[in-house]
C-alpha cells in the first residue's frame, strides 16, 4: 500500500480536444472512510468519451472543475471497511476517479439509476474466466449500453442491417456482436484500416468501412445494399449525416454519444434531418443509466456468450496512473483500439 494518494487533477479545462498538459499528477492524502463507507485501492480505471462532455459541463453527471480530481469508473480492492456488507480484500466497482485510493459510499437504498451515477461500492460478480477489468468494458457499462441499444431500442429482425460507428471501440464492438447474435448483419464504421480489420476479423462484423478514406460513403452503400435498418451513432456529426442518406425505410437511429460535440468548444449545428422524414425513420436517445436495473440480466447473458466465443473483448491498456492523461487524449482523438483502461495497481 502506498503512503500517499496519487491523483490526476484537471489543471486547465480544455476548450477543444483534451491534451495531456491539461492535467497534472499530484500526491494527496489517503482518505479515511466514515461510517458505512469503504476505502478502495484502485486496480483499474476506465477512460470513456463522456468524460470529454463532462469537462465542458455538458454531461448528465456533475461537471468537472479545474483543480478537481478527474471522475471515472473504477474496479478496486477494499482496503478498509466500515460496512458489514463489504469485507477487506473484496473486489468492487465504484466511481473512484483518477486516483490510487478513494472512499466509496454505502449502496443501500439507492435506486438503480442513482446507483449508476453515485460513488457507491458494488460487489463485482464472479464469472468463470472473466477478468476483473472486463467489468469496466464488455461486462460493464459499455456492454450494457450495447445491450440496451440492440435488445431494447433497435427493433432488429433477423436479416436486417445494423450499423454502428466506433466499431472497434468498447460499445460499438459489443453492439455489432450482439446484433449478429440477434441474427442481423453488422456493418461497422471506424477511423482506420486497422480498426476495420479488428471489427471484421476479431468481432465478426460482416463489413467495416474507414470513414477517413475518400469515397467511404459509396463503400458503406455497397456494404448495405438494402439500406441501414438501425444505426447506433456516437459522433453526432459528419458520420451521422452520411449514414442518414443510407437509411432503409422505417429505419431506427439510436444516439448514444456525441464525440464531435464533446471535442468542440461550442455546440455544433445538427445534421440535416430531411432523410429522417423521407425514410419515416425514428430517432431515439440512449442514456445507459436508464437501463441500469438490467445490468445483472445482461451480465448473465454476456458471460455465457463470452464462454461460447460469441462475444469478444479487446482492451487498450495503459500501465500506471501517470499515463492516464495521454491515454485519454488518444481516446478523444479516436486513436484507441478497444476499451481504454488504465491499470493503476496489481490486479
Amino acid at each position: 500500500m502506498r503512503n500517499s494518494n496519487l491523483q490526476v487533477i484537471v489543471k486547465t479545462l480544455p476548450e477543444n480536444i483534451p491534451q495531456p498538459e491539461d492535467f497534472a499528477l499530484v500526491d494527496g492524502a489517503i482518505p479515511e472512510p466514515g461510517p458505512g463507507q469503504v476505502l478502495v485501492e484502485t486496480m483499474y480505471l476506465s477512460l470513456d468519451p463522456y468524460m470529454g462532455s463532462a469537462l465542458k459541463g455538458r454531461h448528465i453527471t456533475a461537471p468537472v472543475a479545474a483543480g478537481g480530481v478527474m471522475p471515472g469508473e473504477t474496479i478496486g480492492r477494499v482496503i478498509t471497511s466500515n460496512n458489514p456488507d463489504f469485507a477487506e480484500g473484496e473486489i468492487v466497482y465504484s466511481r473512484g476517479g483518477w486516483q490510487s485510493y478513494s472512499v466509496a459510499n454505502d449502496p443501500a437504498h439507492l435506486s438503480p439509476y442513482v446507483l449508476a451515477t453515485a460513488n457507491a461500492a458494488q460487489k463485482v460478480p464472479s464469472f468463470p474466466g472473466i477478468h476483473a477489468s472486463s467489468y469496466l468494458g464488455v461486462m460493464g457499462m459499455p456492454g450494457l449500453t450495447a445491450y440496451a441499444a440492440t435488445a431494447f431500442l433497435s427493433e432488429l429482425k433477423p436479416g436486417q442491417t445494423f450499423a454502428t460507428g466506433a466499431a472497434s471501440g468498447a460499445v460499438g464492438s459489443a453492439a455489432g456482436q450482439l446484433a449478429r447474435i440477434m441474427g442481423a448483419r453488422a456493418v461497422g464504421i471506424a477511423g482506420s484500416d486497422e480498426k476495420c480489420k479488428a471489427a471484421v476479423e476479431r468481432f465478426g462484423f460482416d463489413a467495416c468501412v474507414n470513414y477517413k478514406k475518400e469515397g467511404w460513403a459509396d463503400e458503406l452503400k455497397a456494404a448495405c445494399p438494402d439500406g441501414v435498418d438501425c444505426f447506433l451513432d456516437s459522433s453526432g456529426g459528419k458520420i451521422l449525416q452520411t449514414v442518414l442518406f443510407q437509411l432503409a425505410l422505417h429505419a431506427r437511429v439510436i444516439l448514444m454519444g456525441m464525440m464531435d460535440q464533446y471535442n468542440s468548444p461550442v455546440p455544433l449545428p445538427g445534421p440535416n434531418l430531411g432523410m429522417v422524414m423521407a425514410k419515416r425513420a425514428t430517432v431515439k436517445g440512449l442514456i445507459v443509466y436508464d437501463f441500469y436495473d438490467r445490468m445483472a440480466e445482461y451480465r448473465k447473458y454476456a458471460a455465457q456468450w463470452i464462454a461460447e466465443g460469441r462475444l469478444k473483448n479487446m482492451e487498450d491498456l495503459t500501465d500506471g496512473l501517470a499515463g492516464a492523461p495521454a491515454a485519454f487524449s488518444r481516446l478523444m482523438h479516436g486513436n484507441n483500439l478497444g476499451k481504454v483502461i488504465v491499470k493503476v495497481a496489481g490486479g
